[in-house]
């Protein structure tokens, strides 16, 4: 199901948010740590990734910004006005920077990131007074789910 033209944004964010814990089932699978993204505009998934840091030796391998990357592809513009990002944790500040410069319209994530997350919780590149777009973000959606996810990943690899 990848149409919620007709629902409010509010209540097709668990459904996209599902979607995004989904890709971080596939990273994780793949050893990755399990974030992921998905892009929608107009009620459609156009692009979805989830971390590949580890496979591709790439330190900008955030799932964010691969979905971001095929979703301007998908579209045939850098610009990703009207979309939004729903990503499992809170982005980073190289992710936060990107959805400015790309224009999003919001950014839907589950958990806070208390060691890197700017929208909100060290800093907030949405809304940064000199940058010259803003977007909405949405915070919290499925917050249980998607640190879980992490935790549970985390604590596997300890115990390794």
């Amino acid at each position: 199901m990848n149409d919620d033209s007709n629902a409010r944004p509010s209540e097709a964010h668990p459904h996209f948010m599902r979607q995004a814990l989904v890709q971080a089932d596939a990273g994780a699978a793949l050893g990755e740590v399990p974030v992921g993204a998905v892009v929608v505009k107009g009620g459609q998934i156009v692009a979805t990734a989830h971390n590949r840091r580890q496979l591709d030796a790439d330190p900008t391998g955030h799932a964010e910004l691969i979905a971001m990357r095929a979703a301007a592809r998908a579209l045939g513009d850098w610009r990703l006005e009207g979309c939004t990002v729903y990503v499992t944790l809170e982005p980073c500040p190289m992710c936060a920077g990107a959805m400015v410069l790309s224009r999003i319209e919001r950014c839907v994530f589950g958990c806070t990131d208390p060691k890197g997350g700017f929208l909100g919780t060290l800093a907030d590149l949405s809304a940064f007074p000199g940058l010259n777009h803003r977007f909405e973000v949405v915070d919290g959606v499925l917050a249980d789910e998607c640190s879980a996810k992490l935790k549970e990943f985390f604590r596997a690899l300890r115990s390794r």
